[in-house]
């Protein structure tokens, strides 16, 4: 099968890197051309555009950062849609609001193609080796037609239903949640410090007793090792939780606890670490000028909040 994915950043290179593995012709794009030449020296072919891209793909995956860069590169001046034929399966893989998915299906369906509404969870290791979690929402002719290629991106293959938009709205509940678990493993263990706890026997307790999280282990993991790596931007946690409260208040209901965590997030990247990993969260809560973050009426949280 023919697969452009445009966007081969953390996630989209691991998708890329699977499709390959399994047999399938990737067609790439990215706006970073050391992005690009990562995954042509694994095999992809790069394309000039995205309109160039879709032309002969049987299936079309956007893994950008944002709805605005999803539509631009769909809608946009040499984007996808210029080049995609009638019958195409389109992925939306980004983490967007709903009503943007919703909107963006709707002009793609319009136009012959069909969309996937398939914001994806579980990090580049995880895009990598086939086992990250895809949260679908198509008509049901869509998703069996395309049920194969889902399987091949995503092990933990997750039917949500058959209207786009309940993918991004799973996504973002899952996300708001997320950003609850770091920020409060960040400053739990930021308290621990602070009580001078040693953090590797401190982690080891949380992680076999009620505490534990996912993510909580794995960013305080990287962060007590000082993995220099990049694997997600503190800004993206910033964005998601930002969007699953407005969510959140176009449904009536304001979650307290997801305001405290947007707020945390919103002022880490005020304090300059949105381009750095979330795994810092820690670090800089531990420091004087962070260690009240979490209050959701502060200066910071307020005047920063995205």
């Amino acid at each position: 099968m023919n697969v452009g994915i445009i966007g081969v950043g953390n996630m989209g290179l691991g998708m890329a890197l699977r499709l390959l593995d399994c047999g399938h012709a990737v067609r790439a794009r990215d706006v970073v051309p050391a992005r690009e030449r990562m995954a042509e020296q694994r095999g992809a072919s790069v394309h000039a555009d995205a309109a160039a891209v879709s032309r002969g793909c049987d299936a079309l995956i956007v893994a950008v950062v944002d709805a605005a860069q999803t539509s631009e590169v769909l809608f946009g001046d040499g984007g996808a849609v210029q080049g995609l034929a009638p019958g195409v399966a389109v992925l939306l893989c980004p983490t967007i609001a709903p009503q943007d998915v919703e909107d963006m299906a709707d002009r793609l369906a319009r136009m012959g193609m069909l969309p996937i509404d398939a914001p994806m969870s579980g990090g580049p290791v995880r895009a990598r080796d086939g086992t990250m979690s895809l949260m679908v929402a198509c008509a049901d002719s869509t998703f069996e037609r395309w049920r194969g290629l889902l399987a091949d991106l995503a092990s933990r293959l997750f039917r949500v239903g058959p209207r786009p938009g309940d993918g991004a709205r799973t996504k973002l509940v899952n996300n708001l949640l997320a950003a609850v678990n770091l920020a409060g493993a960040a400053e739990a263990m930021a308290l621990a410090q602070r009580l001078g706890l040693d953090p590797a026997t401190t982690l080891e307790v949380i992680e076999q007793s009620s505490g534990q999280s996912w993510i909580g282990s794995d960013r305080l993991h990287r962060a007590l090792a000082r993995d220099p790596a990049m694997h997600a931007h503190t800004a993206l946690l910033a964005k998601d939780s930002a969007l699953a409260l407005d969510m959140a208040h176009q449904a009536g209901v304001e979650p307290s606890v997801g305001a405290a965590a947007k707020a945390c997030f919103a002022a880490a990247c005020a304090a300059g670490l949105a381009l750095q990993d979330d795994a810092a969260l820690w670090r800089w809560l531990a420091d004087a000028d962070g260690s009240q973050a979490l209050s959701p009426g502060s200066p910071a949280s307020a005047e920063n909040a995205p």
